[in-house]
């Protein structure tokens, strides 16, 4: 069962450096704190203000990664890199890697990324196989227009397990992503329950006015909001359509006892630190409904 509730790091907030990100984290009793890189500094901190680290993001593999790069010396390189990173996280204690695998030219098709991630990443897992560490992959889908993250679909999902069937190459569950692509976030447990490494507590509303304005497509003159692309807008978790209650049962059942971790995209709770800090603390309070 999840009992403990994390947080990946708001810009403002970060902006205080990591010993004030730990001590506020702390403060309002959140366990677990996800990382932008970990090394001895990091994990002190974290262990002084009694957090334990959640996911840490993989070097160059969150966002325009080199590892889908048609450059094979460039694909070399971060391989390489992500190798080393994944060694030295295990010699930490560290346990989860989080990608997102937004090819480097974003205009490339799925289908020629997924050519490309065959030939580079059984080499990557089979290493994390042996540092004991589970690779978590984000399922946001990219930019528009072109949606390019592999792994943001059950029909790409499908594929790269089929691949690659190791349990340390897992899924980070956010319903989120799946609420604004029309994909049912609750079957998706069903299905892909026992790969799911990780968790982000974020929520989507649908904004059904401008889903009638714009349909499923990106709004022609801008969305009214931040983190939106028009018909939808993230939310922190309770002020959106995701079911919180059914995830909670549908984890217990797979019997996932990680974290669930707030990632904080929503426009009524950013632009200075004492927002981000009230979005943090009311999604905690939230998540604690069905998780502590």
């Amino acid at each position: 069962m999840v009992k403990k509730i994390g947080m990946r790091i708001p810009p403002n907030i970060g902006a205080e450096g990591i010993e004030s990100v730990a001590n506020w984290a702390s403060s309002i009793s959140l366990d677990v704190l996800d990382v932008p890189f970990y090394n001895e500094e990091v994990k002190t901190v974290l262990e002084k203000a009694g957090l334990e680290v959640g996911s840490i993001d993989g070097i160059g593999a969150v966002g325009h990664t080199k590892l889908l790069s048609i450059d094979e010396k460039s694909r070399a390189e971060a391989v390489d890199a992500i190798k080393n990173q994944i060694t030295e996280v295990s010699q930490l204690g560290g346990k989860v890697i989080f990608m997102c695998l937004v090819p480097e030219d974003i205009t490339m098709s799925r289908k020629e990324a997924f050519d490309i991630w065959k030939d580079t990443f059984p080499n990557i897992v089979k290493h994390a196989e042996n540092q004991n560490i589970y690779i978590a992959l984000e399922g946001w889908p990219g930019p528009a227009p072109y949606y390019p993250t592999l792994g943001c679909t059950p029909e790409m999902l499908r594929a790269m397990f089929h691949v690659i069937p190791s349990k340390h190459f897992g899924i980070n569950y956010d319903p989120s992503h799946l609420v604004r692509l029309g994909i049912d976030h609750l079957r998706f447990l069903t299905e892909f329950g026992e790969k799911v490494t990780y968790c982000h507590g974020k929520d989507t509303e649908i904004l059904h006015d401008e889903l009638y304005e714009c349909g499923v497509i990106p709004a022609t003159f801008g969305s009214k909001y931040d983190f939106s692309e028009g018909s939808w807008r993230y939310t922190i978790p309770g002020q959106g359509d995701v079911d919180w209650a059914k995830i909670a049962v549908r984890l217990e059942k797979i019997g996932y006892n990680g974290p669930i971790s707030i990632e904080l995209e929503d426009h009524r709770y950013w632009g200075s630190i004492e927002d981000e800090r009230k979005g943090i603390v009311k999604a905690k309070e939230h998540l604690e409904i069905y998780f502590k």
